[in-house]
C-alpha cells in the first residue's frame, strides 16, 4: 500500500485528506497521478495540472520519481508568499 496525502487547497477541493491504494502496477509519481485523475471529473481536473507539487517521504519529487510499497505520497498546490 502507498499513503496518500493532500494537503492546503487540494484537501478542500477534493474533500479528502488521505487514503491508501494498492501500489501493484504503480511505479512513479505519475502512475499515481494518473490512476488518481481517473476517479471523476474534479480528480482528473487536479491531477492533470502541471503545476501540482509532490513529495514523497517528505523530499520534494518530480513525476519521474520511483515510488515503493510503504511510502507516503503528498500532493499539494504551488506555494506562493512574499
Amino acid at each position: 500500500m502507498i499513503k496518500i496525502v493532500f494537503f492546503a487547497a487540494l484537501r478542500e477541493q477534493l474533500n479528502c485528506s488521505e487514503l491508501s491504494i494498492n501500489s501493484q502496477g504503480l511505479t512513479t509519481v505519475a502512475d499515481i497521478k494518473k490512476q488518481l485523475a481517473s476517479t471523476d471529473e474534479q480528480w482528473q481536473q487536479v491531477f492533470t495540472n502541471d503545476s501540482l507539487l509532490s513529495a514523497v517521504n517528505h523530499d520534494m519529487v518530480n513525476d519521474e520519481h520511483i515510488v515503493n510499497t510503504g511510502d507516503e505520497v503528498a500532493f499539494f498546490p504551488p506555494v506562493t508568499g512574499g
